[in-house]
């Protein structure tokens, strides 16, 4: 007796894959036509050239296989090279499902934030929200590329805030009718830069967290208004944060993920994230992580959790499943070492996924 084999699932009946992922340095393996630069010169990595970055690259976006990605540190935009010429060049190379790419408002970085996605899953549109403000802010939820004015430690003198990396922005539907506002985020680093004295450390550690407070706030607005439209949301990127991540927290009484969950809110208005859940719940004991910086003065790797995908209660109801490639924290990772050893040669945050099965 002969047994047919199974038909292998269309496209359309495979959970919604999206992701997030900080690749380090991106822009650094492009020419600024958009090519890839695969050669032996030093990548912008630490002991590594650009044809490796490149390759581990190609097995990670492949092993993810995703529907869409949200690449956080993406290539750059400017007169002179296009983020979605390089991104499109590189999903091409590797024949990637997601290979269309779009981004929002330009970063005043080398670091964009940009969609990556399949246009045969996903109709994807660049749809920022808010008015655009003065030159002196608005207060509330103005337009990402414009500025906030809020007061930020309650002295009674209002500051202006501006994203260096606005937010990115989407208006997103799948082919089977589920539409998503999806909002990529990159907030501002607390850690100071070069060297400094302990004294300039401590200011600018608390004016960066202070900063990155403010953006968490002006992204709590915006995603309060999607909230109240009982619209399917999703928040995803690299915040620089998490609950518990240093010192400086206590001087502000929440960290910015936990004002961007919005957990003193109604559960309607709340956002989810279980690996941002467990680190709320067990300050002391097992956190996961999602990215690995090595220290030079104490000579040892730090991990954090700094990447998160926040959804709304109406995408929490259809039950996902969110995932963390870690390299040495996920058994299935382990499994394929070479999986494992492009995770670590790719950069230095690893990628979260969610699956969602409308």
């Amino acid at each position: 007796m002969t047994h047919k084999p199974k038909p292998k699932p269309k496209p359309q009946d495979r959970p919604l894959r999206l992701a997030t992922y900080n690749v380090e340095w991106f822009n650094a393996l492009f020419d600024n036509r958009g090519n890839l630069l695969e050669d032996r010169e030093y990548s912008a990595r630490y002991n590594i050239t650009r044809a490796e970055q490149i390759g581990s690259l190609a097995i990670v976006f492949t092993a993810l296989d995703a529907d869409g990605v949200m690449i956080i540190e993406a290539p750059d935009t400017n007169h002179r090279r296009s983020t979605v010429r390089a991104l499109e060049n590189f999903a091409q190379k590797f024949d990637l499902r997601c290979r269309k790419a779009v981004i929002g408002f330009a970063s005043e970085t080398e670091q964009e934030i940009a969609f990556l996605y399949n246009p045969d899953r996903l109709t994807v549109l660049h749809d920022p929200q808010g008015e655009p403000a003065p030159s002196h802010g608005l207060a509330g939820a103005p337009r990402f590329d414009t500025s906030l004015r809020a007061d930020l430690d309650n002295d009674g003198v209002e500051d202006v805030v501006r994203f260096s990396k606005p937010p990115l922005e989407l208006a997103v539907e799948t082919k089977d009718g589920l539409r998503l506002r999806i909002i990529g985020v990159h907030a501002k680093s607390k850690t100071p830069h070069g060297q400094v004295t302990p004294e300039e450390f401590t200011r600018i550690s608390i004016e960066n967290r202070r900063k990155q407070l403010a953006e968490c706030l002006w992204l709590r607005a915006r995603a309060e208004s999607h909230l109240e439209a009982g619209e399917n949301l999703i928040v995803l990127g690299d915040f620089n944060d998490g609950p518990g991540l240093d010192e400086y927290e206590k001087l502000f009484g929440h960290s910015g993920i936990e004002i961007m969950m919005g957990l003193d809110a109604a559960p309607a208005m709340r956002l989810t994230d279980p690996h941002a859940d467990m680190a709320i719940t067990q300050r002391v004991g097992l956190t996961p992580t999602t990215a690995r910086f090595w220290l030079q003065p104490q000579k040892r790797y730090y991990e954090a959790l700094l990447d998160f995908i926040m959804v709304s209660p109406t995408i929490a109801a259809l039950r996902p499943d969110w995932r963390i490639w870690h390299p040495f924290d996920d058994p299935t990772v382990m499994e394929v070492p070479e999986l494992r050893d492009a995770l670590l040669s790719a950069s230095d945050h690893f990628p979260v996924t969610i699956d969602i099965t409308s």
